[in-house]
C-alpha cells in the first residue's frame, strides 16, 4: 500500500467522458466552540469503473489527469439502487 491519500464519497454527477464528479463530506466538532461542523467538498475523479449517481466510492490523489482532475476512482464501495420509476411519487395524475 502506498502512501497516497484517500477519501470516501458520494457520485452526484457523471455526466463527463471517464469522469465523475464526487462529493466528500467531513464532520467534526469545533475546537473552542464545541459545535458540530459540516463540511463538503466537490472533485473530479477520473473513472474507468462507470460509476452511478448515488454510489459510495473510494478515490485516490494522483498525478494531475485535467486542469481540475487529480483523483482517481480506487473502488466502489457501495451502489446506488435505482428503480424505473423514481421520482415519480406523488404525483397524480386525476383529472377530476
Amino acid at each position: 500500500m502506498n502512501e497516497r491519500r484517500r477519501l470516501t464519497g458520494v457520485v452526484t454527477s457523471n455526466k463527463m467522458t471517464k469522469t465523475v464528479l464526487v462529493e466528500i463530506t467531513r464532520t467534526f466538532r469545533h475546537p473552542l466552540y464545541r459545535k458540530v461542523v459540516h463540511l463538503s467538498k466537490r472533485v473530479m475523479a477520473h473513472d474507468e469503473l462507470g460509476c452511478q449517481v448515488g454510489d459510495q466510492v473510494q478515490v485516490v490523489e494522483s498525478r494531475p489527469l485535467s486542469r481540475r482532475k487529480r483523483w482517481v476512482v480506487e473502488s466502489i464501495l457501495k451502489r446506488e439502487v435505482r428503480t424505473a420509476d423514481a421520482g415519480v411519487e406523488g404525483v397524480s395524475h386525476d383529472s377530476a
